[in-house]
């Protein structure tokens, strides 16, 4: 189910942030593989022009990635859906998610809106202040936390879904145990030369097994808190 949004008057965009720009976004995204029409639903719905510099709204429904600061990115389109669409194959129905690096905010607003239970870490204090304001001009209610996300949100897990949206050399330990049985993980792992899109499954009996979706390009996965 999708969740209901209180929509200010700028997210349903003109121009080149119109329905009809977001609409051809959901087209190539089709072509591209992605068939969860969940999945397409949301981000034909979420207005991702309100996640970016107003200088970059024209480019909002491009399927690029583009940066919003502090050396981060607003992932790719495409990315954003490939990994949303992995935590509901082979018939899952994950409630509870966790989202290590909130950055824009884009990567939660499409998990709250397929309706799930949203919980997101950020270190970096200046972009977790404005995805917030973002995620409440949206109705969101999407709990936040200004902290390392390498450590997860482990007093709120365990999670049925987690997705990492920065890479990390490894699958880092502290989140893979935050996994509920049944649940799933993706992210992205590797190092700046080569880096690959992991789906790691955590069977009832707690057995985990993992497979690569795509090469990817993130930004690395860090310690540490920045105002």
């Amino acid at each position: 189910m999708t969740a209901r949004m209180r929509l200010h008057p700028e997210a349903i965009g003109m121009g080149m942030t119109s329905q009809r720009v977001r609409d051809r976004l959901i087209e190539r995204l089709r072509d591209n593989g992605i068939a969860d029409e969940r999945v397409l639903n949301a981000i034909r719905t979420v207005p991702r022009h309100l996640f970016i510099d107003e200088a970059l709204a024209t480019r909002a429904y491009e399927d690029t990635a583009l940066p919003i600061g502090h050396g981060q990115t607003i992932s790719q389109p495409w990315v954003v859906a490939k990994m949303t669409e992995a935590l509901f194959a082979e018939g899952a129905q994950p409630a509870k998610v966790l989202e290590v690096g909130t950055g824009s905010g884009y990567q939660a607003a499409i998990l709250a809106a397929l309706g799930l239970e949203v919980h997101t870490v950020e270190r970096i204090g200046e972009l977790l202040r404005t995805a917030r304001k973002r995620f409440r001009t949206l109705g969101f209610n999407i709990r936040s936390k200004h902290d390392d996300g390498r450590i997860g949100w482990p007093e709120n897990g365990p999670f049925d879904a987690i997705v990492v949206t920065a890479a990390a050399p490894a699958l880092v330990d502290a989140l893979s145990a935050q996994l509920a049985p049944g649940g799933t993980l993706v992210a992205p792992v590797g190092g700046s030369g080569a880096q690959s899109l992991l789906c790691l499954r955590k069977d009832a009996d707690g057995v985990i097994s993992q497979a690569s979706l795509a090469p990817v390009v993130f930004v690395p996965l860090l310690s540490g808190l920045v105002d």
